[in-house]
């Protein structure tokens, strides 16, 4: 896992006009996936692929699952569990995956700086 500025990630994002957010959806899925030890979910690049076929809808299937990911990361590593897992469902829906992706970046940025 490498810690990743939240700030410098949306601007990116924001910047690039989208382009970054898909690679940042592309590495964040497979990070959580890694520090999970879970393969439920396909590759980030699979990711979004499907999104993109389903037109969005599996992105917000995506958002529900990487809350229960993290969660289960947070459970090995003996931290606090957050599942928030139906907060990213709804921002989902409402069309704000970054903010998505920012809630599971700094997880990953504990999960990190705690040396797991």
């Amino acid at each position: 896992m490498k810690e990743r500025s939240i700030a410098t990630s949306i601007v990116l994002s924001i910047v690039t006009c989208g382009i970054y957010g898909i690679y940042w959806l592309i590495v964040l899925n497979d990070e959580v996936k890694a520090a999970a030890k879970d393969d439920s979910l396909p590759t980030g690049g699979v990711v979004f692929l499907l999104t993109l076929v389903t037109c969005g809808i599996y992105g917000i299937y995506w958002s529900y699952k990487i809350g229960q990911l993290t969660a289960k990361a947070q459970a090995d590593r003996n931290m606090p569990v957050k599942d928030n897992s139906v907060m990213y469902l709804i921002l989902s829906i409402v069309g704000l995956s970054i903010v998505v992706y920012a809630f599971v970046q700094n997880d990953l940025n504990e999960m990190t700086k705690k040396g797991a």
